[in-house]
């Protein structure tokens, strides 16, 4: 039990019976349940899975690389913004409110959930830069019914958001399920190529669940971000993406020069990060990761890390400049183990 939102509430770390992993129940003058985001189920190959899992047709959406919030309106009346894990981020909150006017929206469907990416360069979490976005920016991909955490079919959601001005993330088409797997490919092949992250495959209806599928490109990009900080990820993380490629490079029925530059660009994400961060504590540094976000005033930014010490981030404000704050996130796991090892510790 925790106060989240100014608010009593309890957070579900794990899944529980039908409760979803981040699901809040607000403990207030009055209970209610903002339920954890579901899982998405990933394929390795395109075909025969989709023919196998979906029914007439596939809608394609873009996955796009941020951090998933959920915004809700609170019966107290206040907007909150959820992180994947239910705790209520100050600095999501603000900017949400920012970026998009809710007001109409909420007042009309305070039964809603909007759920989305958090996407950008300016972005505390996960950085990425995407042109059409700015330094910060909201996508919407699914809008979801509190209690039931039953999502709006395609087109329904696309038409609210549309009607309230909310920006959904990117719908490629909607496909018969026999030419899916094709499309699915020419598109993963182009968003690779632009240095985007992947697809999100859906029931038209909604009534089936969704799957996920991302890019050679994004694979390598993680695995060099894993790579940076190898003793601060899990194994299962790098295994998981490694074994990703194996199977694209299979089922796109690549070139012998495409598998080689696919090689090239899994080897180099793996050894060069972590080669320059060898070097780097060698030298006497720490691992670390500075974010540079803006901020209304200090006050922000240390209220901003004050969140993300309570979720047990190792974390501080190194700086702050006119509206600009720079968090830094340390690995310390790296940070010792790397030391121990060039001390002559033993593996």
């Amino acid at each position: 039990v925790t106060e989240e939102g100014g608010v009593n509430a309890l957070i579900f770390k794990k899944s529980l019976m039908d409760l979803e992993a981040g699901t809040v129940i607000y403990t207030g003058d009055e209970v209610e349940v903002i339920r954890g985001f579901p899982k998405i189920r990933r394929t390795l190959l395109l075909s025969p899975t989709l023919m196998e899992h979906f029914r007439d047709s596939v809608a394609v959406e873009e996955k796009m690389n941020g951090y998933n919030v959920r915004i809700t309106r609170l019966s107290s009346g206040d907007t909150v913004a959820l992180t994947r894990g239910g705790h209520v981020c100050p600095f999501t909150t603000r900017k949400a409110l920012e970026l998009m006017d809710l007001d109409g929206f909420f007042s009309d469907h305070a039964d809603l959930v909007v759920c989305g990416e958090m996407v950008g360069r300016d972005n505390p979490y996960v950085s990425q830069d995407y042109p059409e976005v700015g330094p910060l920016g909201f996508r919407v991909f699914d809008l979801r019914e509190k209690n039931t955490n039953r999502p709006l079919p395609i087109k329904e959601k696309r038409d609210l958001l549309e009607s309230y001005g909310l920006p959904p993330v990117c719908l490629f088409g909607i496909y018969p399920v026999e030419d899916a797997a094709e499309e699915v490919a020419d598109i993963i092949r182009t968003l690779g190529k632009e240095g985007r992250e992947g697809v999100v495959m859906k029931d038209p209806s909604m009534d089936l669940p969704p799957l996920k599928y991302t890019s050679s490109q994004a694979h390598a990009r993680e695995l060099a971000y894993a790579f940076s900080y190898p003793f601060d990820f899990g194994r299962p993380f790098f295994f998981s993406r490694v074994i990703r490629e194996g199977f694209q490079a299979y089922e796109l029925d690549e070139s012998d020069e495409e598998t080689l530059e696919r090689a090239h660009r899994l080897g180099e994400a793996i050894i060069y990060p972590m080669l320059e961060r060898i070097k780097a504590i060698a030298d006497g540094e720490a691992a670390y990761e500075d974010t540079v976000i803006d901020v209304d005033d200090m006050e922000t930014a240390e209220d901003f890390i004050r969140h993300l010490v309570h979720l047990g981030v190792s974390a501080t404000l190194a700086d702050y400049r006119d509206g600009k704050a720079t968090v830094r996130r340390f690995y310390q796991a790296t940070t010792d183990r790397i030391n121990n090892y060039l001390e002559g510790g033993l593996y």
